[in-house]
């Protein structure tokens, strides 16, 4: 099962680029996945038939959560699968000529359709329940791309946001449902729950159990609402109809036999051990009943082929859901074979509307006269199904509805026996009469008066035309293609098999009989002939009355026309999403209002709150043994910091507030200093240069001073009283926080343990560093990713066309571009001539600083540029002193990058952004993807050797000069960090410095281009 499951993944991967090459033909070689996993499932029946012990695979995953991908072949599962991998085969195949080779976006459907096959079988295979949720919502993803393939469609779209909105909300319901009864069995195992779940739910409802008896039933509530909305039962039915917007191929398999029969093989799977819970019982027994009455009423009123069978579709399932809810094991017998007869009849009428649709262009049944005629072996195939859909005798479905109508006669004995009863009845003889409606409506010929004026431009063959004399007379049949046998072959085979196994059920009894016998005493046989019994003479008079509804049809529709509507289900869906939008769009009007003080406001007004609350409303922790300060250096530093935090957020000028922020975090780095950080101490100094040098940079398109008040101080003058009052509060709460964390510690940090872990575990002697690059790799691996998606963001906003920081251009390019324009077209700037001038001499050039002769004279700083060329390879020396001494001394991957990156912070304001430019060999982009593309490779390498991830080994060696080596392959991963905040530096400086340069050259071009032409513009007018 497990390589079955690989196979549709791998073929998943690789479907779009085969249809690059061989176009639709390779729907032929997907079918052929499906069918040899059909065969493979099929050397299991000896198995599966004498009741050996199941076919079980494990494969460990989570094991602290006791999660193992446990795949398990019983009699249920085996059954679903011949539906899962028999019908999947048939519709792949069928896609080859139902699609044509020049439609596109087909290869991206076949991935999905074929993935969505693979994700059924997993459903259906899963023993454990979490992971059958996950293989539930994988269906649920890719049949929201399936039924939204035609993308240009707004009824594709819709249709498609609205099956997943519905599913999605069902499996979430599910998914707690299942959680409740999960932990209180004390397994996730389906097959224990199978086993252990009728003795537990009887037991609660004794009064003897582990939970209440309603939470029990709220949990099957839940579990209900996954399974309703996956089969399409009232009120979450009207996705289904709606979702036949996909291609016919998505209707025949995930609306047949696939998606909507995952909530049906939930219940049959459940349904044996909680079909004893009231909750359970009655809520499928009405849910079902109205949805099967309520589907074949609406079947009979439409006029699209799809339409019809959507609808019949619906109340197919809500009959399947009315006979488990029974949950005896006659019924779940019976349910299962109308679940196989249910899979086959449907299956090939959609499959045959697809052919209707795609050979005559339409599904309307009044533009379709005397298809028949056109396609007589089309037609064998869609009455035999449509036949074996309304219970006429000699097919499955007749078997099947046998079977079912004996089980809810041998339960007459209650209300509730009487009321499945007769749904079962009212709801056939609408199936009996919609089947009629349907081999009519696509296949007969029909009076003029019935069709529509629209449709008489497809009656144009005059071989069978009629004159037109009269309302009586019929109308020209339709133009109609031939039927290949290839695209006719998929819906035949299905029928012949609705046929064979209504002549001879007895394969289909011995597999059902497999399971049931699992469940109880049975007592049902399958077989098309029991004798004159009550069913027979049930069946006789269904078939008679849905015959009389169809031969009135029309006075039927008269009456069904003149019944007031109630509102339809899926305008009240769209009218509450609606409402939802509305409401969405007043709180974001109302959160996201542009303020970056509101936005502070809220976050730390929560901050402050909910841990006050959960510190002082529950219990007040102790304090004790709190120290204000150890040193007198630190009450300094703490009045500093304190005076430079009050004249940042007094202060109108933006630098000087800068400045005095930096203040407060030079500050922390005494602090941590003088508490022997010293690595603590070197990563806050290099941070707090960092980001000063870009906030300087961003103030160059700020203007000077800040605003003395904004349009909310002017509303509300208590603004600066609510902002320092948050502020305080916030401050106190963090102290209280840390002297309550503190005091409250009743057992010895693990922190203490940490230098021997890292000496022990992490071969070295700098705790910080081997935590951060071994005994905590995980996290330090999570935030450089999340530093290079943050670096990927900030060059978007500023790069909207790329990065724009490629090497290969001219060193002297951008500086030039604005200078040439200006000299060429006339400024006499005695700066841009000289600038110009010097640009041009290429061999002159200044041999370290590349750009430093095109910028403007007055902006050079000759200071600048003897100590960039004093420090600069100093630094980038020290940077990587730093990457290797870190794992026993101060420094690391981290500190070593930013150091590398002041570097070239100091090349960028010495030379400009050429300089920078020609001071990195590679872009930035690069050095974040080799960066991270070494921390993966580090990461995953030992798995590939038998190791877990993370896993470091020491080397020790002699190497010349060097001497004895101590060599840690956490440096690699140590590297992969170095490379990558290198680049998150150089994307912030090309970013905010030479974007802005940029942007503020072209400014400048502009305004002088537009001093230029003004005199010419006044000269000629």
């Amino acid at each position: 099962m497990t390589l079955i499951l690989i196979a549709f993944f791998v073929c998943s991967l690789v479907t779009p680029a085969l249809f690059k090459k061989f176009g639709v033909k390779t729907f032929y070689a997907l079918a052929v996945v499906p069918a040899l996993s059909l065969a493979a499932v099929l050397t299991q029946t000896s198995r599966i038939l004498h009741g050996e012990d199941a076919w079980v695979e494990s494969v460990p995953w989570i094991p602290q959560l006791n999660l193992s991908l446990t795949f398990r072949l019983d009699v249920l599962s085996f059954i679903m699968c011949l539906l899962v991998l028999g019908v999947g085969s048939l519709v792949l195949f069928y896609c080859a000529s139902y699609f044509s080779p020049k439609q596109k976006g087909v290869g991206a459907f076949a991935a999905y359709l074929f993935g969505f096959a693979g994700a059924m079988f997993g459903l259906v295979t899963s023993d454990d329940v979490l992971v059958m949720f996950i293989f539930w919502e994988i269906t649920t993803i890719l049949s929201y791309l399936l039924i939204g393939f035609s993308r240009t469609r707004l009824s594709a779209r819709r249709s498609a946001l609205q099956a997943m909105t519905i599913t999605t909300f069902g499996g979430l319901a599910m998914f707690i449902g299942l959680v409740i009864v999960g932990q209180a069995l004390g397994t996730y195992s389906l097959h224990e729950w199978m086993r252990r779940g009728a003795d537990w739910a009887a037991d609660i409802q004794a009064g003897h159990g582990n939970i209440s008896l309603g939470l029990l039933s709220t949990a099957m509530i839940l579990i209900l609402a996954g399974a309703v909305s996956k089969s399409a039962l009232i009120p979450m039915h009207f996705w289904l109809p709606g979702a036949m917007a996909a291609p016919t191929p998505v209707s025949a398999y995930l609306h047949a036999a696939a998606m909507v029969k995952a909530g049906i093989y939930l219940l049959l799977r459940l349904s044996p051990a909680f079909a004893q819970v009231d909750a359970w019982h009655y809520t499928l027994l009405i849910l079902g009943s109205f949805t099967m009455i309520f589907g074949g009423y609406v079947a009979l009123k439409q006029f699209d082929l799809k339409l019809i069978l959507a609808y019949g579709t619906v109340s197919q399932l809500g009959f399947l859901a009315l006979i488990i809810s029974l949950g005896t094991p006659d019924a779940i017998y019976a349910a299962i074979a109308m679940t196989l007869a249910h899979s086959m009849f449907k299956a090939a009428l959609f499959l045959t509307v697809g052919i209707i649709d795609h050979q005559a262009g339409t599904r309307d049944i009044r533009k379709m006269s005397g298809i028949y005629r056109r396609a007589p072996k089309l037609f064998a195939v869609g009455a035999i199904s449509a036949a074996s859909m309304a219970g006429v005798p000699l097919f499955a479905g007749f078997v099947a509805k046998e079977a079912v109508l004996e089980t809810a006669i041998h339960d007459l004995s209650t209300w509730a026996g009487m009321f499945a009863f007769a749904s079962v009845v009212i709801g056939s003889i609408f199936t009996f009469a919609y089947s009629a409606r349907f081999v009519w409506g696509a296949f007969a010929r029909k009076r003029e008066s019935y069709m529509l004026d629209e449709g008489v431009k497809y009656c144009a063959d005059v071989d069978y035309a009629l004159a037109k004399h009269g309302k009586n007379q019929y109308s020209p049949d339709t133009q109609f293609h031939s039927v290949e046998g290839s695209f006719l072959a998929a819906p035949a085979v299905l029928t012949l098999l609705t046929v064979v196994f209504g002549l001879y059920p007895e394969p289909l009894h011995k597999l059902i009989a497999a399971h049931v016998k699992t469940v109880g005493e049975y007592e049902l046989h399958l077989a098309l002939w029991h004798g004159l019994t009550p069913a027979l003479f049930t069946s006789l008079g269904i078939m008679v009355v849905g015959l009389l509804i169809f031969l009135f049809r029309e006075p039927v529709e008269k009456i069904q026309t003149s019944i007031p509507e109630l509102p339809r289900a899926r305008h009240i869906h769209r009218g509450v999403m609606d409402v939802l939008d509305r409401f969405a769009v007043w709180v974001t009007a109302k959160t996201q209002r542009g303020s970056l003080a509101f936005y502070l406001s809220v976050i730390l007004v929560t901050a402050v709150t909910v841990p006050t609350v959960a510190l002082f409303v529950q219990e007040t922790p102790p304090l004790k043994g709190v120290r204000v300060t150890e040193s007198p250096v630190q009450w300094v530093i703490a009045i500093v910091m304190i005076v430079a935090a009050i004249v940042a957020a007094t202060v109108r000028k933006r630098f000087l507030a800068i400045l005095m922020v930096s203040v407060t975090g030079y500050g922390m780095v005494l602090i941590f200093a003088l508490r022997s950080a010293p690595d603590l101490a070197l990563t806050q100094l290099l941070v707090e240069t960092i980001s000063m040098i870009a906030f300087v940079l961003a103030l160059r398109v700020l203007p000077r001073e800040m605003p003395r008040e904004d349009v909310g101080e002017r509303k509300n003058p208590l603004n600066k009283t609510t902002r320092l009052v948050i502020a305080i509060g916030f401050a106190v709460l963090m102290m209280a926080l840390a002297m309550f964390t503190f005091s409250s510690r009743s057992l010895d940090p693990i922190s203490l343990e940490m230098p021997k872990l890292a000496y022990e575990h992490g071969h070295g002697y700098n705790t910080v560093n081997v935590t951060l690059v071994d005994m905590r790799g995980w996290d330090t691996f999570g935030e450089i990713s999340v530093l290079a998606l943050a670096a990927t963001g900030v060059a978007s906003l500023i790069f909207i066309g790329g990065r724009n920081d490629s090497i290969g251009a001219h060193p002297t390019t951008e500086a030039l571009r604005v200078v040439e324009r200006s000299y060429t077209e006339g400024k006499q700037s005695r700066q841009r001539q000289i600038s110009a001038e010097f640009a041009h001499v290429e061999e002159e050039r200044d041999p370290f600083l590349l750009a430093g002769r095109t910028l403007p004279p007055e902006s050079r700083s000759l200071l600048m540029e003897v100590m960039t060329r004093l420090i600069f390879h100093t630094l980038l020396i020290v940077s990587l002193y730093m990457l290797v001494a870190g794992h026993n001394l101060p420094g690391g991957g981290f500190a070593g990058g930013l150091i590398a990156g002041l570097a070239f912070s100091i090349r960028y304001l010495a030379g400009g952004g050429t300089e920078l430019r020609m001071a990195t060999p590679f872009s930035a982009g690069t050095f974040l993807g080799a960066g991270l593309a070494i921390a993966v490779l580090y990461v995953v390498w030992p798995l590939f050797i038998g190791d877990a991830a993370f896993t470091s080994h020491v080397y020790d060696f002699w190497l010349p000069v060097f001497g004895d080596v101590h060599f840690v392959t956490t440096i690699i991963f140590d590297v992969g960090v170095y490379l990558l905040v290198i680049g998150l530096v150089l994307d912030i400086l090309r970013s905010l410095g030479q974007g802005v340069d940029d942007a503020i050259a072209d400014h400048t071009v502009n305004i002088n281009e537009e001093v230029v032409a003004t005199p010419h513009r006044k000269a000629d007018s």
